[in-house]
């Protein structure tokens, strides 16, 4: 169990330390660094090697941005499986919306319990 945790951390601070090296070095913004880490993932998808990644390290390749791109990809390619050429933009939305619902009602629920800011 313990490895399972090391690896976890490792992969994940190392997409985190990519992150970090991308707004350091390269000064890009936030939005292009969200941008470059989803498409990193989705193409990490499209060659097919994030899923053993995620199998490797767990949490610490599931729980990054790069794996919304892993999600997009695997959506688009079974529905694609599926309906053609209209299932790659309905896969995405079908497999992500789950999770974009997720994060506006529980952001709206926070906002209804804290204070916020702004």
């Amino acid at each position: 169990m313990l490895p399972m945790f090391f690896w976890a951390f490792v992969i994940g601070g190392l997409i985190c330390v990519i992150g970090q090296i991308m707004f350091d070095v390269f000064k890009l913004t936030p939005a292009h660094t969200l941008s470059s880490l989803v498409v990193a993932g989705a193409i990490l998808a499209g060659f097919g090697w994030y899923e053993p990644l995620a199998d490797f390290a767990g949490a610490g390749a599931t729980v990054p941005i790069t794996s919304f791109g892993n999600t997009l990809v695997n959506g688009a390619m079974q529905e694609a499986q599926q309906h053609g050429i209209v299932g790659v933009l309905t896969g995405m939305f079908e497999i992500a919306s789950a999770g974009i619902s997720s994060a506006i009602i529980f952001g709206f629920l926070g906002a209804l319990i804290f204070k916020p800011k702004g």
